[in-house]
């Protein structure tokens, strides 16, 4: 069930908290929602309490502008979810986006953070990468229904293969909204404009961020086509967390759907390592 809290500068913020155990903070990519998880959540280990949330701008979440969709400020709304649920501390599992955030929050508040699992994301992103995000982002799918944009995502998917045609079905139902006009994107277009903007200025060494999770259970999930992670980060990431629990995800680019048995293998070990 959908519920809602009001962040500092109030903004009105939808999430999911759902089990009771080891709290597991899930973090979506930059134009999705919680509904990246929904084909993990089926098989994920008893015992756990999964949250969450729609960053501002998409989902459910309410648009409150280019200037605030920003990872420190997306970093501090779940920290303030976290607050407002009383989570003290937990794991976080971040999907493109949602890794940056973990990462901001291992210097923000690392003393909160039992553990994370990164979804095809490190430190350094491939600018071809951003360059074919940077093609979509904020606009709206030339398809005009979901069967349609569902048959054209192998096309325009590079690096993916041996997916079903019901997942791809599933997938343009999840991030995509149909209207009167066609297909509608779920989140504020103006998060084009902060994308550019956040990637446009100098260059910022992460590596640091991650060298902070030192002591904390750490796993790498990456599609083995992914333009956006390349092989050569995920070794260093290696080469710096050697304990660092990885997997290679076959007939994946970015991102995994993480219900891959790859995948699932190496969250249920991250899982396992928790404290």
């Amino acid at each position: 069930m959908t519920e809602f809290f009001t962040a500092s500068d109030g903004a009105l913020l939808a999430f999911s908290d759902t089990g009771t155990g080891t709290p597991v903070l899930c973090l979506s990519g930059l134009t999705r929602t919680m509904a990246d998880f929904d084909y993990l959540l089926p098989h994920l280990p008893s015992g756990l309490r999964v949250i969450r949330m729609d960053y501002r701008g998409r989902g459910q979440s309410q648009w409150t502008g280019a200037d605030s969709y920003t990872v420190p400020i997306e970093a501090r709304d779940a920290l303030e979810l976290l607050d407002h649920l009383g989570v003290s501390r937990t794991a976080v599992l971040g999907t493109s986006r949602g890794g940056l955030i973990a990462l901001a929050l291992a210097v923000a508040a690392r003393d909160r953070l039992t553990g994370v699992a990164f979804n095809d994301v490190g430190p350094v992103i491939e600018r071809k990468g951003l360059e074919r995000i940077f093609d979509y982002l904020g606009r709206n799918p030339t398809p005009k229904t979901h069967e349609a944009l569902a048959e054209a995502l192998p096309r325009v998917m590079p690096g993916f293969a041996n997916v079903p045609a019901e997942r791809w079905l599933a997938e343009a139902r999840k991030h995509y909204v149909q209207t009167e006009r066609g297909l509608r994107i779920t989140y504020d277009p103006t998060l084009r404009e902060a994308f550019i903007a956040a990637f446009s200025g100098p260059a910022f060494d992460a590596w640091p961020l991650f060298d902070a999770l030192q002591g904390a259970p750490v796993a790498l999930i990456r599609g083995a086509n992914s333009d956006l992670l390349s092989k050569a980060t995920a070794q260093e990431m290696q080469s710096r967390r050697p304990d660092m629990i990885f997997a290679d995800v076959p007939d994946r680019a970015h991102i995994p759907f993480l219900d891959e048995p790859g995948s699932l293998a190496a969250l249920n070990r991250w899982l396992e390592a928790l404290p």
